[in-house]
């Protein structure tokens, strides 16, 4: 053997005999109160029985980034928590990896995966459902003191009831809100938002309380503005408010009426380059006992197993509980109607 062929054996042997370093796998979520609880039920729990590192971050939701990392071949996520409200569009346009059923277990009764998980949290195979959530809407009662608006055309009373609104920075929820405060019925308010006649009609019943509304972009924004008194009313997912009135004992009142109800999934970022590490981690964060934790901050579990473990004092703040007050999200109307009615929403924050 030359001298040549004798250093480069030794090398690649030195390299093969060095410990390889603990793989890191990058998960991403809301922060907030509810990614506190992703991260006690579903984070710490898998690194301590896999020895694995976890990056968890946070994000605002929406397709915008992921679609960005995709489009550059540059993937810095592995697994995200996506709304099903935008997971239609983000699978149908490549930024997902499709995930295999057979990598989730049986519930902790025995019950085989498919039949543990409601039919939506497997609706979509590029998802794996985690929570049941809902965008509700929530007064200060120290604002209110005779009492707060209580249906969603009294949200939009600001005659009646005085004072900012807090609204999330997106079309998704607020033209839906729009469309029902100009009296359209909630089960036919993707009907009606499917015609220009109808975006027009949500558009304006929106212009009638610009001037009141403050935009905020991610959720963990809606409490503060509550309690800060930047508003008296705010948009939010039910979970940041129960976790304010629960943990810091806040004078806000919950409303459901109206409330848009969705699914959140675990999703795999299309290109991710820990694929296995992924699978291994969305089985895991998946199970009956973690997705039971997320009651922590009322968000519903997407396995009927789970339901066991939910504290009975808890349940009267699960979406699931108000779903005939709500209107369930169409993620497929929005799959179809997102970028359009986006790029106008954005054209009618600049007017």
């Amino acid at each position: 053997m030359t001298t040549a062929r004798r250093l480069l054996a030794a090398t690649v042997f030195a390299a093969l005999a060095l410990p390889v370093a603990a793989q890191d796998l990058t998960v991403v979520s809301y922060g907030g109160a509810y990614g506190a609880a992703q991260r006690k039920h579903m984070i710490e729990p898998f690194i301590a029985k896999t020895g694995k590192n976890v990056l968890f971050e946070d994000y605002s939701g929406g397709i915008a980034e992921m679609k960005a990392q995709v489009e550059a071949g540059n993937i810095l996520w592995d697994v995200v928590d996506i709304e099903a409200i935008d997971l239609e569009r983000a699978c149908a346009e490549g930024l997902l990896e499709s995930i295999p059923r057979d990598i989730l277990p049986a519930g902790a009764d025995g019950t085989a995966a498919l039949e543990d998980f409601y039919a939506d949290g497997l609706a979509n195979e590029c998802g794996v459902g985690v929570i049941f959530w809902s965008t509700i809407f929530a007064y200060n009662r120290d604002v209110f003191t005779a009492g707060g608006p209580q249906t969603i055309a009294d949200l939009w009373d600001v005659a009646k009831f005085p004072g900012k609104r807090g609204f999330q920075r997106r079309p998704q929820v607020n033209l839906e809100w729009a469309l029902i405060a100009d009296g359209v019925p909630m089960d036919q308010v993707y009907e009606v938002l499917a015609t220009p006649e109808g975006q027009d009609r949500a558009f304006a019943s929106l212009d009638k309380i610009r001037g009141d509304i403050v935009w905020f972009d991610s959720w963990s924004q809606a409490p503060v503005l509550l309690n800060d008194g930047g508003a008296s009313v705010v948009q939010s997912a039910n979970g940041r408010i129960f976790a304010v009135v629960m943990d810091e004992k806040r004078p806000f009142e919950m409303i459901f009426d109206g409330q848009i109800f969705d699914i959140d999934v675990w999703a795999i970022l299309k290109g991710s380059k820990n694929i296995d590490l992924a699978h291994e981690f969305i089985a895991f964060a998946t199970g009956t006992e973690p997705l039971a934790g997320m009651q922590d901050v009322a968000y519903g579990p997407t396995r009927r197993s789970s339901n066991a473990l939910i504290a009975p004092e808890v349940v009267p703040y699960l979406p699931s509980s108000h779903i005939d007050k709500g209107l369930r999200a169409d993620g497929i109307f929005w799959a179809d109607y997102g970028e359009a009615l986006g790029e106008r929403f954005n054209q009618w924050l600049l007017q």
